[in-house]
C-alpha cells in the first residue's frame, strides 16, 4: 500500500498526525501488511522569511489573543501522545528548504526519519529549519547526504497539492485515491489502512473519516 502524507514541518498537528499514523502503520505491518509512506510538501506560510522570528510573536500578530490558547491546547495534546513541544522557543521560518531536504532524504529511503527530525527541531528544540547550517547538521544526524537537489520536485508537489484541492494539513492520501484529513486518533488511522487494503478500482479521492484537527492554508491551527 502506498500512502502520501502532505504536511508542513511548521504545523503542530502534522507532527502529531505523523506520529499517530506511524504507530498505526506499524500495527498494519505487524499483521503482515506492507505499507510505503512518502512525505509530500505543503507550506502554510510560503512567504515566511528564512531569517525567522519567534513563533509566538508571529501567531499573536496573525491571530491575536487566540494564539496562546491555540498553542497551549496543541501542546497538551502532543504531550498525551508522548511529544515534547516548546513552542515558546520555536522559530517561525520558511520551510521550503526543509521540504527540499525531506525530498532528498526520501530518495535515500529516509524521508520519514528526516521529517520527524525536522518536526522535533522546530517544535522541541527551537531551531531555525530554514538555516543552512542547521539543516546540514540535522541531515548528518539522520544519515542523509544532501545533494543540494530536490527544489524542482518540491515545487512540483506543491503544485500537485493545489491541483488536488488540498487546503489544510496533514492529509493522508492512500493509493492516490482515498484521503484522511487531520491528526486522527491512531485507531482511526488503523481502520482507514485496513479499509483501503480491502478496496480496489476506485479513482476519486474519498474521505474515509471526518476531518480532524489540522492547520488551514491561512496558517490557522484549530483551537
Amino acid at each position: 500500500m502506498k500512502v502520501e502524507i502532505f504536511s508542513d514541518v511548521a504545523c503542530p498537528w502534522c507532527y502529531i498526525g505523523h506520529v499517530r499514523f506511524a504507530r498505526a502503520a506499524e500495527r498494519f505491518r505487524a499483521k503482515g501488511g506492507t505499507i510505503e509512506v512518502t512525505m509530500r510538501p505543503y507550506q502554510l506560510n510560503p512567504d515566511a522569511p528564512a531569517e525567522g522570528e519567534p513563533l509566538i510573536s508571529y501567531l499573536e500578530r496573525k491571530f491575536g489573543p487566540d494564539a496562546r490558547q491555540m498553542v497551549q491546547r496543541v501542546t497538551g495534546i502532543a504531550a498525551a501522545d508522548g511529544l515534547e513541544m516548546h513552542q515558546d522557543r520555536a522559530v517561525s521560518a520558511n520551510t521550503f528548504e526543509a521540504h527540499r531536504l525531506i525530498e532528498v532524504a526520501t530518495l535515500q529511503g529516509l524521508g520519514g526519519e528526516m521529517a520527524e527530525r525536522l518536526f522535533r527541531a522546530y517544535f522541541s528544540e527551537g531551531l531555525n529549519v530554514a538555516d543552512a547550517d542547521v539543516l546540514a547538521k540535522l541531515a548528518a544526524e539522520v544519515g542523509v547526504r544532501d545533494s543540494g537537489e530536490g527544489a524542482e520536485e518540491v515545487r512540483e508537489q506543491l503544485g500537485r497539492a493545489r491541483a488536488l484541492g488540498i487546503t489544510g494539513v496533514p492529509l493522508f492520501l492512500f493509493e492516490g485515491q482515498y484521503a484522511v484529513s487531520g491528526a486522527q486518533p491512531e485507531d482511526t488511522f488503523a481502520a482507514a489502512i485496513d479499509e483501503v487494503a480491502e478496496r480496489t478500482g476506485q479513482t476519486p479521492i474519498t474521505q474515509l473519516a471526518a476531518p480532524a484537527d489540522g492547520c488551514d492554508e491561512d496558517g490557522y491551527c484549530a483551537i
